[in-house]
């Protein structure tokens, strides 16, 4: 039992471990050329796997992609990971930082990408004016699977977020409730 505990208490001082090492490559104070390279390939890996994608890019005001995201629990679960927001134009707005923790039945790791599209200035100027955004509050998030992914139309897209989780690698299975907090930083 002892043994088992131990257990339990174990994983997450590694998932807090691993969620706060920082290791800063950058060229120039303010950006992370390494991180924006991951985040273009990703993005255009969703715009090849999900060719409707482009035209929610198109009319999307800003574009949040979280090239790596890691996730990994027992029971307790953590997930993170850093991004970059893309102007509709391609031009980088700024880095943020994706943080979740959950509860539940849970065990395993993964890694996978995450692509939001931000559809109105409301969502954009909310994402950078309050102290971090937590998913399930502010702004409207709808997250798009693959059938409703090819099926979008621009009458059908209604909603301030898009978001495409995609990229899966690894086994993570279970249940949790699980909530996603999203933060500026400077790299």
């Amino acid at each position: 039992m002892f043994k088992y505990l131990r257990l339990i208490l174990a994983v997450p001082l590694l998932l807090i471990a691993v969620s706060c090492s920082t290791q800063q490559t950058t060229s120039a104070p303010g950006t992370d050329p390494e991180l924006e390279a991951k985040a273009r390939a990703a993005l255009q890996t969703l715009v090849d796997d999900a060719p409707r994608t482009q035209q929610l890019q198109q009319m999307a005001k800003a574009i949040l992609v979280f090239p790596d995201i890691l996730k990994a629990g027992f029971i307790v679960g953590a997930q993170g990971g850093k991004g970059v927001m893309f102007g509709p134009d391609g031009k980088v707005l700024g880095y943020y930082t994706a943080r979740a923790v959950s509860y539940g039945l849970q065990a395993g790791g993964q890694t996978f990408s995450e692509a939001m599209f931000l559809m109105t200035d409301s969502a954009v100027s909310y994402l950078n004016s309050s102290d971090g955004w937590s998913v399930g509050m502010g702004p409207s998030v709808v997250v798009v699977d693959a059938g409703m992914g090819k099926s979008m139309t621009t009458t059908t897209m209604k909603s301030d977020v898009y978001a495409f989780i995609f990229g899966q690698q690894g086994l993570m299975a279970g249940l949790g409730v699980q909530g996603q907090k999203i933060s500026k930083y400077n790299p």
